[in-house]
């Protein structure tokens, strides 16, 4: 009864958020999308046993399907690291009541498995598992093969919540994480290293031999340990606060920007700000992960013939971080904004301060994408002018555009399943930045060709550069006129 009264107060504190209503047509918007993917994988489902028989000649669908679950278990852990919202309970409101420390660990550690997120894979699984799985064995490894994926899920979910917890969700640990991930990518994809056979024989015997789920279970049970102990050990606040003062300089040391003055000054506490909150680091996460995509556009021949499709992906790709930022750029700052604009900085300096991190973000993006050069001089075309671009167009829409952005976000929530700022305005303000250059990389390549295409938008991005300093007067009398707007909107609580 206590777990099931700790749930009820759970909800209830998330419906009886103001939040919650102000953002329910995102909201709808979200279920909607959730639905269509759902459909989708139900879809996948049903088709993947077709799809597997064709793969291999050798092995069964089952076989592969095991011999990918060690690939899916990482990604997994590595997504829900980045990802995935630790529970938190006001645990000094209920101390005070005679409820067992126990319980209260329990729930904290245990109501993350709830999520209907957690399921949403078994779309496609249980669909093959009746489809595939019964056909070629029996209905009961059918149900082994759906209990095994169950605890997988478990097991990710809880040795990611262990992980948070005692490492951080820091950049360290993120680019460690990375790290890991593109190692294993990188053995399998030079054919150094294999998980594929290793996985096949572990999964088989969990789906196939009647005590196999064992296996699972007792992993299951270690994570679930683990975090048990984590609590044992860190349960009181005072725990908590002593590792926060160790880790008083979770930003590197950005005192070289002080010599650029008050601009250099605002951009070293930008940059600190995106490192200490939740959801701006869940945001650098995601750009990180978003740096693959190129993989699914460049490596095959189905967008060879689609340069308008390439030239977005080089736009995405080089501007990632720029549109990740530029879109909450002013945002980011409203639990402040009240306290900015009482301060002896100048709108033009604020401004100017955002414009060159932005450029800074372009640069890395472009520097870290260029590994994508191998697939081709066509590549770096569509990277070069991409680039130009953003810096001399797209960044003034952004700043231009997110000043019509009036909703307050709070940086302390991570980025995850929150859309706490997120309205329409939001995706109007991407629409003109990504499918204007589209469409004009479309009609001309159609009519001309992709080079005249590329060198219209590179043109236009040396015109941006050359008129920057009018551009952001532009941009600086936009702020001027919204400022009072922003701060009104700012001043509402979500």
């Amino acid at each position: 009864m206590l777990i099931q009264n700790l749930i009820t107060q759970d909800w209830k504190k998330g419906f009886r958020a103001q939040g919650f209503y102000k953002n329910l047509a995102v909201s709808i918007m979200m279920g909607l999308f959730g639905l269509y993917m759902a459909a989708s994988f139900l879809f996948l489902g049903f088709s993947l046993n077709e799809i597997l028989e064709k793969a291999d000649n050798k092995l069964n669908p089952m076989e592969l399907f095991n011999g990918a679950m060690l690939y899916i278990m990482l990604f997994g852990l590595a997504l829900r690291f980045f990802m995935q919202q630790l529970n938190t309970l006001n645990l000094a409101s209920y101390q005070v009541l005679p409820i067992k420390r126990s319980s209260l660990i329990n729930f904290l550690i245990l109501k993350p498995l709830a999520s209907p997120v957690n399921y949403f894979l078994l779309l496609v699984v249980v669909p093959f598992a009746v489809k595939s799985v019964a056909g070629y064995y029996t209905a009961l490894v059918a149900l082994r093969f759906v209990l095994s994926f169950i605890f997988l899920v478990w097991f990710d979910s809880l040795t990611a919540a262990f992980l948070k917890r005692k490492f951080g969700s820091g950049v360290l640990s993120g680019v460690i994480v990375l790290l890991i991930l593109a190692s294993v990518i990188a053995l399998e994809y030079f054919k150094i290293f294999s998980l594929f056979h290793y996985s096949g024989l572990l999964f088989g015997f969990i789906v196939l031999k009647s005590y196999g789920l064992l296996v699972s279970l007792l992993m299951v049970a270690v994570a679930y340990l683990l975090n048990r102990w984590f609590f044992s050990l860190n349960y009181y606040a005072e725990k908590f606060n002593r590792k926060l003062e160790r880790n008083k300089t979770v930003a590197a040391d950005l005192s070289f920007l002080n010599r650029f003055g008050i601009i250099g000054e605002l951009i070293g506490m930008e940059i600190k700000l995106i490192l200490r909150h939740k959801r701006t680091k869940s945001l650098l996460y995601m750009s990180c992960i978003f740096l693959l995509y190129g993989l699914l556009f460049y490596r095959g021949t189905v967008y060879a013939n689609m340069p308008s499709m390439l030239f977005f992906v080089a736009m995405f790709m080089t501007g990632l971080l720029m549109l990740m930022f530029g879109q909450w750029f002013i945002s980011w700052d409203s639990s402040h904004f009240d306290c900015l604009m009482t301060r002896n900085i100048p709108v033009r300096t604020y401004m100017s301060a955002n414009y060159y991190l932005m450029i800074a973000f372009n640069v890395l993006c472009f520097v870290l994408t260029t590994p994508y050069f191998l697939f081709g001089m066509k590549i770096v075309y569509l990277h070069v002018a991409a680039f130009i671009f953003n810096v001399g167009v797209n960044i003034f829409l952004l700043m231009f555009l997110t000043t019509f952005n009036t909703k307050r976000v709070d940086l302390s929530k991570p980025n995850v399943m929150n859309y706490q700022g997120t309205t329409y305005k939001s995706f109007l303000i991407v629409l003109p930045i990504m499918l204007v250059p589209m469409a004009i990389v479309g009609i001309m390549s159609s009519f001309l060709s992709l080079g005249t295409a590329l060198w219209t938008l590179t043109i236009l991005g040396l015109v941006g550069i050359l008129l920057r300093k009018q551009l952001l007067t532009l941009c600086v009398n936009q702020f001027n006129r919204r400022k009072y707007k922003l701060a009104e909107g700012f001043r509402e609580a979500e």
